[in-house]
């Protein structure tokens, strides 16, 4: 049965302490060739600096891989638990086969450890760092403080982290190319909508923004999702009735309906105006049903 490390052991716990890369501390267990050995498709890690990786694998030509990668038995194969982007640059560097501390580690634990010495290393971009936050809670069932707890993150980063998921995809590339910071992102996010989101982002990395001027300029893309209410056409009957009193008292008469009340508008320009309406529809108040006998 597989050996159950916990998620707080670490790296530390498997590997004899050793925390960098060119650190010379650790034994390994054997050196195994490189076609032996495949890559874990759970690496939280997806976009590798090319640059760097080139450096790296210029100091690996010159001075070997000075700290074995950790790998465990996978059917014929190893598979890398940590160590990938030495295991990528030795590739590059030409080498054939490459030291390593084999481990007897279970499926849940490899990815736990490939997060964690990642994020010891401040390798993963904001993005791959949420993705992993969200697998872990996924795979382990663990809440966001336990998280937080196992990694000595607070319990609001992981879930700052984890509300950057809720970006466009097309936002979420941008941070992946370092485009944007979680700074940024955070701003974005009191974009309603993925549109506004989208276009403020793209506003970010066009003009150079800072993360304030980004917060100052949300506010505006979120009016501009707001979609203007609207309009309720005129009911025929109100056009005909507005017509029937401007003929009748010889002034403009608007009949509409306002925040949900009918209403009659009828204008006038001086006091003698105002009294010659008042008259008329006092005579056809007091007048009406003889009229309508008439008629």
């Amino acid at each position: 049965m597989a050996r159950k490390t916990g998620l707080g052991k670490g790296l530390n716990s498997l590997m004899g302490g050793a925390d960098a890369e060119v650190s010379g501390a650790i034994v390994p267990d054997t050196v195994l060739p490189l076609d032996d050995i495949r890559p874990n498709k759970g690496q939280p890690r997806k976009n590798f600096d090319e640059q760097a990786l080139e450096e790296l694998a210029d100091s690996i030509k010159q001075n070997g891989v000075l700290q074995p990668i950790l790998v465990r038995k996978k059917g014929q194969k190893y598979e890398i638990v940590a160590g990938e982007r030495r295991y990528q640059a030795s590739k590059k560097a030409g080498m054939t086969d490459i030291p390593v501390v084999v481990k007897d580690i279970s499926d849940e634990d490899v990815f736990k450890l490939a997060l964690i010495e990642n994020l010891q290393r401040s390798d993963l971009d904001p993005i791959e760092e949420a993705q992993g936050f969200k697998t872990l809670i996924d795979k382990s069932g663990m809440t966001q403080a336990q998280l937080g707890q196992a990694l000595s993150k607070s319990r609001p980063a992981i879930a700052n982290a984890l509300r950057l998921l809720d970006l466009p995809k097309e936002v979420q590339q941008m941070m992946s190319e370092r485009k944007l910071t979680a700074g940024h992102a955070r701003a974005i996010l009191a974009v309603p909508s993925e549109e506004g989101r989208i276009k403020l982002a793209q506003k970010v990395v066009d003009d150079g923004l800072t993360v304030r001027q980004t917060e100052t300029l949300a506010p505006l893309f979120s009016d501009m999702d707001r979609q203007p209410p609207k309009r309720v056409p005129t009911p025929q009957s109100y056009k005909r009735a507005a017509r029937q009193l401007r003929l009748a008292l010889d002034t403009n008469v608007k009949v509409k309906r306002l925040r949900n009340k009918n209403k009659i508008e009828i204008e006038f320009a001086t006091e003698e105006d105002l009294a010659r309406l008042v008259e008329q529809l006092s005579k056809v108040a007091m007048g009406g049903g003889d009229q309508h006998e008439d008629a």
